[in-house]
């Protein structure tokens, strides 16, 4: 469905701090699919006065504000939309959100509900390795976050589900305007089933101030797979994470026992950054966590040794350093390092292991990840 965020993506640079659109032009259909009735068919509105809010609960949130619009033209295949003034106020972002529901019916695993708020989108379910582990892919639209920005995911797992999930592209976390850019997440794991949440990285912007929470509900017999990738800075242009916040919340229960609790702060800084205890002038920093059984001490040799045997990434033997670590029902894997590709692939690697050490089948990586 088209929206009018389509038509602002394009003009996102006139949105940013105090500047003002004083013409927006967009087909009648763009905005019609989410209005009333009223403003459907072959009649013509020649002038409707009314309140910004009135519109604009059916249309993105940049929209929204106490300013009036003053006059709105809706010819068939026009709508031209004359606001004398639009401010944006720097504390409306995005709100958006993503529900989804899965449940093993017979050998299948299906997306039972599907409830998405722009910018979040959710493709169509993909089956590489067979009717019994679904694939989601998710989309962000806006294709970053920037300060006062709120996104909202809840995944649930019925008995005996499995569920694959992951990313389009890295996140971008831009340089904030002093507010705070947050991510929630919910995932409720239930009797028998396996969820695995594997997004593609997070770029940190210098100045940015970002904030996740996750919290798993996992039910006895089901297992949780999750990994988290974070660059600091855009290394590749040299921008270093000088300025703004970094912090990252992760919770595991069961039953009301928590299973391993992480939470994770950096206040971005010269010192900071090159400081031992912290990046030591590193802009990646990455962790893996996988909570169902009790792992053994031969097998958290096993994804030592897969690092020793993963070749470095550049001719000088350049890498990062990593530890594995035994958790009361699971494994931790800490990287610290250069190269998202070099941490994906020892992470590939241990995921495919835990695969075939708990489920006795192979890790399939997502379509998304072979373009």
């Amino acid at each position: 469905m088209n929206q009018i965020p389509k038509t602002t993506d394009n003009l996102s640079s006139d949105w940013q701090g105090s500047q003002k659109l004083s013409t927006v032009h967009c087909p009648l259909s763009t905005v019609t699919d989410n209005l009333s009735s009223d403003w459907q068919g072959s009649q013509k509105l020649s002038t409707v006065h009314c309140p910004l809010s009135t519109v604009t609960d059916n249309l993105s949130s940049d929209w929204q504000g106490s300013q009036k619009l003053s006059t709105v033209n809706c010819p068939l295949s026009t709508v031209h939309c004359q606001l004398s003034t639009v401010n944006c106020p720097l504390s409306s972002g995005w709100h958006g959100s993503l529900d989804l529901a899965y449940a093993r019916r017979g050998s299948v695993t299906q997306v039972i509900y599907n409830r998405a708020q722009a910018p979040l989108k959710v493709q169509r379910p993909f089956y590489p390795e067979g009717e019994a582990v679904c694939h989601s892919v998710i989309l962000h639209t806006a294709g970053g976050m920037v300060g006062s920005d709120r996104l909202k995911f809840n995944f649930h797992l019925q008995p005996e589900a499995q569920a694959l999930i992951t990313t389009t592209a890295a996140s971008k976390i831009y340089r904030s305007n002093g507010q705070t850019a947050q991510q929630t997440m919910e995932m409720q794991v239930d009797a028998g089933a396996i969820l695995e949440w594997l997004p593609q990285e997070t770029i940190i912007f210098n100045g940015a101030i970002y904030r996740q929470d996750i919290r798993v509900e996992l039910a006895p017999g089901a297992s949780w797979l999750g990994w988290e990738i974070t660059r600091f800075g855009r290394s590749a242009r040299g921008e270093r994470f000088l300025q703004g916040e970094w912090r990252s919340n992760t919770e595991i229960w069961q039953q009301g026992r928590p299973l391993w609790l992480d939470r994770q702060r950096l206040f971005a800084s010269e010192e900071t950054i090159n400081s031992p205890h912290s990046l030591a002038g590193y802009p990646i920093v990455a962790s893996l966590t996988w909570v169902g059984q009790p792992v053994t001490p031969e097998l958290v040799e096993k994804v030592r040794n897969l690092w020793q045997t993963h070749p470095p990434l550049d001719k000088g033997g350049a890498r990062g350093g990593i530890g594995v670590t035994r958790l009361t029902e699971g494994l931790l894997c800490r990287y610290r390092g250069n190269s998202t590709t070099e941490v994906r692939n020892w992470f590939i690697a241990v995921w495919h292991l835990l695969r075939q050490s708990f489920l006795a089948r192979p890790a399939i990586l997502p379509r998304v990840w072979q373009r």
